[in-house]
C-alpha cells in the first residue's frame, strides 16, 4: 500500500526568513517545531548532520536531506516503513508554505500497525509541529484538540516500558 500523507500551514511570503529559522532549530537543544513537550523528542546520535541515523519513540530513520528549506529523513523503522518524511518551506507568489510530507510504501504487519496505530498519531503529532509554527510565528495554533482515539492511543504506549513520555 502507498501512503502519502500532507499536513501544511500557509503564511505571507514574508515570514520564510523566521521559517528557515524555525527549521533549522530542529532536532537541537533549541526546537521550536517539533512538539517534543508532548511527544518523544527527534534526535539524532551524532547530531542533526545528513547520514545520521536517529528518529523520534519507535520511528527510526537517517537523515538523507538537510538544506535550509528541505529535511527528508529515509526510514530505517519500524518495520514496514518503507520510505520517508520531511518538512519543506515553499514560496510562491505571496505565500510561503510549511509543509510535512509522508512518503512510504507500507508492507508487512505496516499494512495494519500504519492505518491503525501510527497514522493518527503522526497526524496529531505534525499538527502539534505546525501549532508550534503558528506560535514561533506569534500567530494563533489552527489545530484542534487531539482525537479520542489518539488519546486513548497515547494512553496504551505510555504505559509499555519503552513508550511514549
Amino acid at each position: 500500500m502507498f501512503v502519502r500523507n500532507v499536513h501544511q500551514r500557509v503564511y505571507g511570503a514574508e515570514n520564510v526568513d523566521e521559517l528557515e529559522r524555525l527549521l533549522d532549530t530542529l532536532a537541537t537543544s533549541e526546537d521550536k517545531l517539533w512538539p517534543r513537550d508532548q511527544w518523544p523528542r527527534m534526535s539524532f546520535r551524532g547530531g542533526k548532520i545528513e547520514g545520521e541515523p536517529g528518529g523520534h519513540g519507535p520511528v527510526r530513520y537517517v537523515i538523507e536531506t538537510l538544506e535550509p528549506r528541505h529535511v527528508w529523513f529515509r526510514f530505517t523503522g519500524p518495520p514496514g516503513f518503507e520510505g520517508g518524511h520531511g518538512f519543506t518551506i515553499t514560496v510562491s507568489g505571496g505565500t510561503a508554505v510549511l509543509s510535512h510530507v509522508l512518503e512510504m510504501k507500507a508492507v508487512g504487519r505496516a499494512l495494519l500497525t500504519w492505518p491503525m496505530v501510527f497514522r493518527p498519531l503522526d497526524d496529531a503529532l505534525i499538527e502539534d509541529a505546525l501549532d508550534n509554527a503558528d506560535r514561533f510565528l506569534g500567530l494563533p495554533p489552527q489545530g484542534g484538540a487531539w482525537s479520542a482515539y489518539v488519546r486513548v492511543l497515547r494512553g496504551l504506549f505510555q504505559r509499555r516500558p519503552g513508550g511514549a513520555r
